[in-house]
């Protein structure tokens, strides 16, 4: 729902700037939060610190191929709506969003092998941090077009990999060891650390190449308390 709905806010009224960079850190704040307190010891407990280590970096190392090789250009609410490039923008922001959610589902299956609430908790920090994402594919894509329901439609379209993520972990769960269950736990909190510190974090602080503000920090350690008071639940 977070692309869709995102998408859907993108054509018809985009929130205010500082409403869409508080949403990506306190996203940012659940995610490390979950990798940190959840996702790692659960690593460790089903495999070994030593291969929950090397998942943690396998899972950061395939992000940042996955950057080099398709070229994924980070969401910005103030993407100028009068640039020659907008349309090509627009077109590769959906383009790298699409194949860059599937790990996304995938993290919400690891949740679901563990623990149903760790997998909602996970579904809404994922869905928080894609609605920024869909207003800011949908909006100037509809702006290049001026097609309202196409523009919806692609930018929407980016929640299929993440369906796909989710089923495709969901059924290797089933046919595989702890252990391995563990790595690839590792490997999803090195995939989440890995979209904070290298996406949300950088995003929701700097504006127009200076750091803008101290609420976003406070956003993101309400995301970390957010997660911590979810566990006495």
């Amino acid at each position: 729902m977070g692309p869709v709905l995102g998408s859907l806010i993108g054509i018809m009224r985009r929130p205010s700037e500082m409403f869409m960079y508080n949403m990506l850190a306190f996203a940012a704040g659940v995610m490390l939060a979950i990798s940190f307190l959840e996702l790692i010891p659960q690593s460790i407990e089903l495999s070994s610190i030593w291969l929950c280590s090397i998942g943690i970096i396998v899972g950061a190392s395939i992000m940042y191929l996955v950057d080099k090789l398709i070229p994924h250009i980070h969401p910005d609410p103030n993407m100028s709506s009068e640039s020659k490039k907008l349309h090509k923008t627009a077109f590769l922001l959906i383009v790298g969003i699409f194949i860059h959610n599937f790990p996304e589902g995938m993290t919400i299956a690891v949740g679901a092998a563990i623990d149903v609430r760790l997998a909602m908790v996970i579904a809404i920090a994922i869905a928080v941090h894609n609605i920024p994402e869909g207003i800011c594919t949908s909006a100037p894509y509809y702006y290049c077009t001026k097609k309202r329901l196409k523009s919806f439609l692609i930018s929407s379209s980016t929640a299929i990999p993440i369906v796909l993520g989710f089923f495709v972990a969901s059924f290797l769960f089933r046919i595989i060891s702890e252990s391995l269950i563990g790595i690839i736990v590792a490997i999803t909190a090195g995939v989440m650390i890995y979209i904070s510190g290298d996406e949300l974090i950088p995003t929701s602080c700097v504006k127009n190449g200076k750091r803008w503000g101290h609420t976003k920090i406070f956003s993101l350690i309400v995301g970390v308390v957010f997660v911590v008071l979810l566990s006495f639940i």
